[in-house]
């Protein structure tokens, strides 16, 4: 952590790095200043309560740094755009003429880039008509001018939001888009800080006095625990050794030296427990859109099944699933073994070809099942914490630690890579 404050201290003293950390810094503000400015004729205090109901709209509400339950331009967040993104990345596999574009350099992406625009500006307008219809409770005046005006006004803002992200990741430091979610779910710590002071005051954590005080320090200890743990898995690879065979040319001799391929142990990140949340949180999210008012049994399981232990472990298992899922679409053995092949590669102890591939799927298939399980622990934490307190842990455990942690590394990274194109000093030291 100290060694993070440091780098950004010595980034700020040079005048390149300083301006770009600077326009980041005015971009995430204007981020927040939006998230304050009100969709005209929308009631806040509906959206407030769906927001807390365990539906989808409180992971909305997170992402966004509570710009869903306020009703503003940017109660959607950047959420549209992250499902483009996924969407493009399936289709890329999918379809051979994306995948050819992919493989094609800066232009390639350029174009899958300007593709995953023109997909959020769509999904962005279809999310606001269905949250339009489903919300229909808190709208004022329902009508076809109310519909264009909340549509547009949230379509829109995701769009500004995207562009926001863009010009971050061109003219700023880090990835513009993971900077605002970073931003949005930050600038839920006070309100987080409240919560646990007013569960203090109930006596939640026990006695008021010694007792209480020792129960709040226990659970503040288990999110630094937590965000180590995240911190050392974000971070872990394993490392594949790689031969490169002698090769002679002309009068000069060409490779013979050992290197390695890392395989991040995390390689899905955060995607899977989006795609999990967003299957469990379903059911209560149709039912508050359709059948508000309907009672029974059944009704009530699924308007209270986020808080409910068995499906906390569905939803582990729906993680571990998808983990494997995005892993394998992202990552290729048998194109990595051609590669190595190729350039006159192979690993010790194993032949190229099939032989390759079949060790780096093994050694793939057991990463992942470490992340899997992570992950499915991550994402059960806040509730296993609910269960045994009785205090809804989302904000400090689970995924928006995850994120957090994710974003928080990989800018730093950038800002040390950009130091050392700079001015060496890596290679000096």
């Amino acid at each position: 952590m100290g060694g993070m404050f440091e780098t950004i201290r010595n980034a700020w003293k040079i005048p390149d790095l300083r301006r770009k950390m600077f326009i980041t810094l005015i971009m995430l503000l204007i981020f927040r200043l939006g998230s304050h400015i009100p969709v005209p004729g929308m009631n806040a205090a509906r959206l407030k309560e769906l927001s807390g109901m365990g539906t989808i709209f409180g992971f909305f509400d997170i992402v966004s740094g509570g710009a869903f339950s306020n009703a503003t331009i940017f109660a959607m967040s950047i959420t549209p755009y992250i499902n483009s993104s996924i969407i493009m990345q399936l289709l890329t596999v999918a379809i051979p003429k994306l995948e050819q574009l992919a493989k094609e350099g800066e232009e390639g992406r350029k174009i899958i880039a300007r593709y995953t625009r023109y997909g959020t500006v769509i999904l962005a307008f279809l999310q606001a008509t269905g949250l339009y219809f489903g919300l229909r409770g808190a709208v004022s005046n329902p009508g076809i001018f109310s519909y264009l005006t909340i549509a547009l006004s949230f379509t829109a803002g995701t769009a500004f939001l995207m562009w926001l992200g863009e010009q971050i990741t061109e003219y700023g430091i880090g990835n513009g888009i993971s900077l605002l979610i970073f931003a949005g779910i930050l600038s839920r710590a006070p309100q987080g800080a409240l919560i646990i002071y007013s569960n203090y005051n109930m006596g939640k954590f026990g006695p008021k006095g010694i007792l209480g005080i020792l129960g709040v320090t226990a659970v503040l200890v288990l999110s630094l625990l937590i965000i180590a743990l995240v911190v050392w898995v974000q971070d872990a690879e394993r490392r594949i050794p790689v031969q490169y065979a002698k090769r002679v040319v002309g009068r000069k001799m060409y490779g013979g030296q050992s290197t390695h391929i890392p395989i991040k142990v995390n390689l899905a990140g955060v995607i899977p427990i989006i795609f999990a949340m967003s299957f469990i949180a379903l059911p209560s999210t149709l039912v508050s859109f359709f059948a508000p008012e309907a009672t029974g049994p059944v009704w009530n399981y699924i308007r209270n099944m986020q808080s409910r232990i068995e499906i906390s472990i569905l939803s582990g298992l729906l993680v571990m699933f998808f983990t494997f899922f995005y892993t394998f679409i992202q990552f290729n053995p048998i194109e990595l073994a051609n590669n190595i092949k190729k350039n006159g590669g192979f690993i010790p102890g194993i032949r190229p070809g099939k032989p390759t591939s079949d060790y780096i799927t093994k050694v793939l298939n057991r990463i992942t099942w470490f992340s899997a399980v992570f992950l499915a622990l991550i994402q059960i934490t806040p509730a296993i914490l609910q269960a045994i307190t009785g205090i809804n842990g989302v904000w400090f455990a689970g995924t928006s630690v995850l994120i957090l942690v994710g974003v928080a590394l990989d800018t730093v990274k950038q800002v040390e890579s950009q130091m050392l194109m700079r001015h060496y000093k890596g290679f000096l030291d």
